[in-house]
């Protein structure tokens, strides 16, 4: 039976798993393929007080709605459309939105943690693991952050401390052994791109969808 190719790319925050993904996404231009963020699979908090939204720890993979994700990668591996949620910061749970997602011969699932989950893992024929110093991965974060989430430095700073250095080190980094190819500094990584392309045609040719 004919079924989408499925490849997972993980990594820090701030490492260039958007990059990679963009980078592979733009190589099979002409042909079906479609990003699946895990970002966008945060756990709905409309039941919480709005003060106890504010404590939410997205970096932690209960922050995660995994069942949902994995009901909605299943339809798509029957080619069935999909609903995707739309994830609101502002209010620190899912908005009213939705976005049509069509199916598509191969499925990129993108997110810091989307290795941590072994039914995830299970379904992905490649596994990426995007490698980046932490000095660098901090710069881009504060760089987000400030111009396009309107925070304040010291307000980035104290989270990256507290939050998000921990999380990476306790959650993120160890999902690293579960990747089949590890990609140091991301989207400017050329070789490792060009690698993965051509081993997704060989897959994608393998199941006669090219």
């Amino acid at each position: 039976m004919r079924k989408p190719v499925v490849i997972g790319v993980a990594g820090g925050s701030g490492s260039g798993k958007t990059s990679v993904t963009k980078a592979i996404d733009d190589s099979f231009k002409g042909h079906s393929i479609l990003v699946l963020e895990q970002d966008y699979y945060y756990k709905d908090q409309s039941h919480l007080p709005f003060e106890e939204r504010l404590k939410t720890n997205y970096d932690h993979p209960l922050a995660f709605d995994n069942d949902l994700l994995m009901e909605h990668i299943e339809k798509l591996l029957r080619f069935e459309p999909i609903n995707k949620p739309v994830y609101d910061y502002s209010i620190h749970t899912r908005s009213d939105k939705i976005i049509a997602v069509e199916p598509k011969d191969v499925i990129i699932l993108e997110g810091i943690l989307i290795l941590e989950d072994e039914r995830l893992r299970n379904i992905m024929d490649i596994k990426l693991f995007v490698d980046t110093d932490a000095d660098l991965r901090i710069i881009r974060r504060m760089q987000r952050d400030i111009k396009e989430r309107g925070r304040t430095l010291d307000s980035v700073i104290d989270q990256y401390v507290n939050v998000v250095r921990p999380m990476h080190n306790q959650f993120i980094e160890p999902t690293k052994r579960y990747a089949d190819v590890i990609i140091p500094e991301g989207g400017h990584n050329h070789v490792a791109i060009d690698l993965m392309v051509t081993k997704i045609q060989t897959i994608l040719e393998q199941k006669s969808i090219l």
